[in-house]
């Protein structure tokens, strides 16, 4: 007798195709992941005709929820805030079953806090779109910092990038923003965020801001996505994007030209800058020197120079050009590595780390619920809930 998992069913081809196309696989990857013939899965996409063995298979590799692929047409797949991933009159790539996962459990953790603070009477955070429109790129970026309690030059006494941006998570999850550094999905190392596709997102809300780096991008590059996440809270403006200083007149849309701008001024000030410049500017090694000094990465310390007219386009593409080659032959990181717990630290964020550990011990969050905002289930969670209390 045939068991029901080996029963065959007919289902849409073009579901099952838009699956793997979601994806980003090819028949040939597909039939590698799902350990079948590549002749097995050109079949399903052309007749629908499919076992329930395979269909959970199928999902399963896909990082597709099963019952979509049950539908009678593909759904559309699409992100619940705007996608800034942009340039010209270029539509946005479609997300990635990886991003968008990545962004609904962001959203779940935001509500959940959003509630919790209000249940608890916090205040709304006083700066959420507080930059208007017409308010000086200067005096943004000076607004930020003052939140944050930085002086301009504050990374000049900073030892490494990763103390500057563990130092600029710490102060913003003080201010009262989640910040989250994640390079896999939830704590699935088998689902590494591709830089490529996107850097960052902001949520915007009065009382739960939050802002989301991809933790598989360069360390020195993850402090400007970071800083222009946060530019997107002032300025209330939500979004996906992958902030790119490389082509200057690449036409973006204009919130994310000003979220560079702020961000830019932020981490390097152009009053200082000018003064470094006077000290830097005939060594070969210029930039690298003001990348260290600001804790930036070079790109950023070229394009602020152009910018500021201390160089020119010609020096600057060609600067670019080699930088591009550089990273290519470069491999970024895998993933954060290192302590697991200092990881879920930085995936969680301590004010969010706090709230569920406090509403689990007064009985206002379940112990399933906290497992599904946290990611971390049984002995893990409650090792992770003895951490937090040690360290409040």
């Amino acid at each position: 007798m045939v068991s029901d998992r080996r029963l065959e069913l007919s289902l849409q081809p073009s579901v099952l195709r838009w699956a793997r196309e979601r994806s980003s696989l090819d028949l040939e990857e597909l039939a590698h992941k799902a350990g079948v013939k590549v002749e097995r899965v050109r079949d399903w996409e052309e007749t629908g005709r499919i076992s329930i063995a395979q269909v959970e298979r199928l999902a399963q590799k896909t990082h597709t929820p099963e019952g979509f692929l049950y539908l009678p047409f593909p759904p559309e797949d699409r992100l619940q805030i705007p996608d800034l991933r942009t340039v010209g009159d270029t539509p946005p790539p479609r997300p990635s079953p990886d991003l968008l996962d990545t962004v609904h459990a962001m959203e779940r953790r935001q509500a959940w806090m959003r509630d919790e603070l209000i249940e608890q009477g916090a205040d709304r955070l006083p700066f959420v779109g507080s930059a208007t429109p017409d308010a000086p790129t200067e005096d943004v970026a000076r607004a930020m910092r003052d939140v944050l309690d930085l002086q301009g030059g504050w990374a000049a006494d900073v030892p490494t990038w990763t103390d500057a941006l563990r130092m600029l998570h710490g102060r913003i999850d003080e201010a009262g923003v989640l910040t989250v550094s994640n390079g896999v999905v939830g704590n699935n190392t088998h689902r590494r965020l591709d830089p490529d596709e996107f850097r960052g997102f902001s949520l915007v809300d009065e009382y739960a801001s939050l802002v989301f780096v991809n933790a598989a991008d360069f360390k020195s590059a993850q402090m400007f996505t970071l800083i222009h996440e946060l530019a997107h809270i002032w300025m209330n403006a939500s979004g996906v994007d992958n902030p790119n200083l490389g082509d200057p007149d690449a036409p973006r849309p204009d919130i994310e030209q000003r979220s560079n701008a702020i961000a830019a001024e932020f981490l390097i000030p152009a009053a200082d800058l000018r003064v470094v410049w006077a000290r830097v500017s005939n060594s070969a090694d210029r930039f690298e020197q003001v990348a260290r000094i600001y804790k930036t990465s070079r790109i950023v310390a070229a394009r602020r120079a152009l910018d500021l007219n201390l160089i020119g386009r010609t020096e600057f593409f060609d600067f670019y050009a080699e930088y591009e080659a550089e990273e290519r032959r470069t491999q970024r990181p895998q993933g954060e590595g290192g302590d697991f717990w200092k990881t879920q630290g930085a995936r969680l964020g301590r004010r969010f780390s706090q709230a569920v550990v406090e509403a689990v011990q007064e009985g206002r969050l379940l112990y399933r619920d906290a497992y599904s905002l946290t990611g971390l289930q049984g002995p893990t969670f409650d090792k992770y809930v003895d951490r937090v209390r040690a360290e409040s």
